[in-house]
């Protein structure tokens, strides 16, 4: 089993964090969630003066075996005419990570479809798609590995590239059946009320999954783990997440967690390695039933709440102004004794 090397970072600086965050022109708290992001990432880099380094997001790209028995109102070819649409930068996270100035990069992690060579695709394929886990295992413990080694060879490139900051998306038609299952195994919550409407599902399309999964919940005669979860009930642009979200970890990275589906990956990767939570900065509580439960189950403060469900990234690129404000806050401010201002609390 590959290992990642997450250690928390040293506490020794969090004072002097404090205490310079709280010397700045302001009453102390009055800036919120900005003190305490400023506070995360300083300890996260070990510095007073934090910096935010050619923002990436990754989005991996997957086919789900699941998706052949209609838990999805979309049909799984839209997971390969996605991918078009991302390379020639017309879907909803292109314009995001051009207004936020992120790089965009797309993997084809296992992408039921042989594309032709196309400029920006990064093709760390395992396989086409995993098996229907209504049936059988959707992934073998050695294709799970691989998922983890390319989803970490994929960071280690973007760190080498001077990236500090990354996110994460997804695209992959009933992924969102997956995380449920990940959800209700890794935290305990009733199955029924891990269970949404993912792209678009009426009520009794969201009867009929509730149904399926429940099926393939019996059908399951694994242990439990998180280990498990990643063989029987995988997805390759998932399992690949993980990987890549324990990589940043161990590189003191900062990790802008993205919605329903990502925040289960990092509750994976969390129940590998808890202290990987140290570099999550969660983007936003999106609208698919259960990401709230998910990340409450994790203790996690998500940023913004805009009713968001579309995955890719865009909720975590969205929330990243705020970040930046963040440390803009604690390099940018005067202290009191620097702007000659009598503290006023």
């Amino acid at each position: 089993m590959i290992h990642f090397n997450v250690k928390r970072p040293d506490d020794a600086i969090r004072q002097t964090l404090i205490d310079k965050i709280n010397d700045l022109t302001k009453p102390k708290g009055s800036l919120g969630m900005l003190e305490s992001l400023a506070l995360q990432i300083g300890w996260i880099q070990q510095t007073l003066t934090p910096m935010l380094n050619c923002p990436t997001n990754v989005v991996f790209a997957a086919d789900h075996g699941i998706a052949d028995e209609g838990v999805s109102f979309s049909p799984k070819e839209v997971t390969r005419q996605m991918i078009g649409n991302f390379l020639s930068g017309g879907a909803g996270v292109n314009f995001l990570a051009r207004q936020h100035g992120f790089r965009l990069k797309v993997v084809d992690a296992g992408v039921d479809f042989d594309f032709p060579k196309l400029d920006g695709l990064i093709d760390r394929k395992v396989r086409k798609g995993t098996r229907n886990y209504l049936h059988e295992a959707a992934l073998t413990d050695a294709e799970v590995e691989l998922c983890m080694e390319r989803g970490a060879e994929i960071v280690r490139a973007c760190h080498e590239e001077g990236c500090n900051v990354i996110s994460f998306g997804e695209m992959g038609i009933a992924n969102t059946s997956t995380s449920s299952l990940w959800m209700h195994f890794l935290t305990g919550i009733p199955l029924d009320q891990c269970i949404g409407a993912g792209s678009g599902l009426d009520n009794e399309g969201i009867r009929h999954k509730i149904d399926v999964l429940s099926r393939a919940k019996a059908n399951y005669n694994g242990d439990g783990s998180v280990m498990s979860m990643l063989t029987y009930f995988g997805g390759l642009e998932m399992d690949m997440a993980v990987g890549a979200m324990l990589q940043a970890a161990e590189l003191n990275m900062i990790v802008l967690v993205d919605g329903f589906i990502m925040t289960n990956c990092m509750l994976a990767a969390s129940k590998i390695c808890h202290d990987v939570l140290c570099y999550a900065i969660f983007g936003h509580q999106g609208d698919e039933s259960g990401h709230k439960m998910t990340l409450d189950a994790l203790g996690a403060k998500p940023i913004l709440n805009l009713g968001l469900r579309l995955g890719e990234g865009t909720g975590a690129i969205c929330a990243y102004p705020i970040v930046d404000s963040a440390v803009r806050m604690i390099n940018e401010m005067n202290t009191f004794s620097k702007a000659s201002v009598t503290k006023y609390f």
